[in-house]
């Protein structure tokens, strides 16, 4: 069965580590919204080459029963107008599907959500909501979609946890408060250090490991459930 194309710009057939508890492949898909400084897939954004929709079904169909999950991160995959037939075919020979998402295309996920297309969203938390239009992302209505993604999320019975990668200035003790109204007190809260690369842009950097230690402290006054993951 033939079903829309989706861009998929690269391909790991094999990891332990990006669903949890589960053996995964992950797809990357091309193209993002975003404009993140320190973006750890800076090609994505670009015209990386292309591999073919159903080669990679092809794979996904061979692997099934031997490969417990897929995961499907970016780039932006809810930018991408194949990405539901892409799930629903994944879901038809048995996977679990992890998205990662940047969360500025709510109407997406909820759609995915109430279809039971995704068995596990990662959301990041970059920095306060109202920041992120200066931040990451001029479109006007920014900061209603990521509020309005992440309280899908919490409302859903779907598996899900919200990330932050420690960059400063984005991540600071005076923007933990509204970051931690976003992630809200049930939902886990992973905390994670920056990969430092080559591609860094503007006046930001990592934050060191105890600076990290001491939001983890501040984020469990708000009651939430704050995590780190390296």
């Amino acid at each position: 069965m033939s079903i829309p194309e989706i861009a998929l710009a690269g391909m790991h057939k094999l990891t332990a580590l990006d669903y949890p508890g589960l053996v995964s492949a992950i797809v990357f898909t091309q193209g993002c919204n975003f404009d993140c400084p320190y973006c750890h897939n800076p090609r994505l954004k670009g015209k990386a080459p292309l591999l073919e929709t159903q080669t990679v079904l092809g794979f996904l169909k061979k692997r099934a029963g031997l490969l417990d999950g897929l995961v499907v991160s970016g780039g932006e995959p809810t930018l991408q107008k194949g990405l539901e037939p892409f799930c629903r075919e994944a879901k038809r020979h048995g996977y679990r599907i992890k998205l990662d998402t940047n969360g500025s295309r709510p109407e997406v996920l909820r759609r995915l959500l109430e279809e039971s297309l995704v068995d596990y969203v990662a959301m990041d938390c970059k920095t306060a909501p109202g920041d992120y239009a200066s931040a990451f992302c001029p479109e006007p209505d920014i900061e209603e979609k990521i509020r309005a993604s992440a309280s899908l999320l919490r409302a859903s019975k779907t598996a899900h946890e919200f990330r932050t990668t420690c960059v400063s200035p984005f991540v600071s003790p005076a923007r933990l408060s509204a970051m931690a109204e976003m992630t809200g007190t049930a939902s886990p809260w992973f905390f994670q250090e920056a990969r430092l690369g080559g591609n860094w842009t503007g006046d930001c950097a990592p934050m060191p490991p105890q600076a990290i230690r001491e939001l983890l402290f501040l984020a469990e006054g708000f009651g939430t459930r704050p995590q780190t993951r390296n």
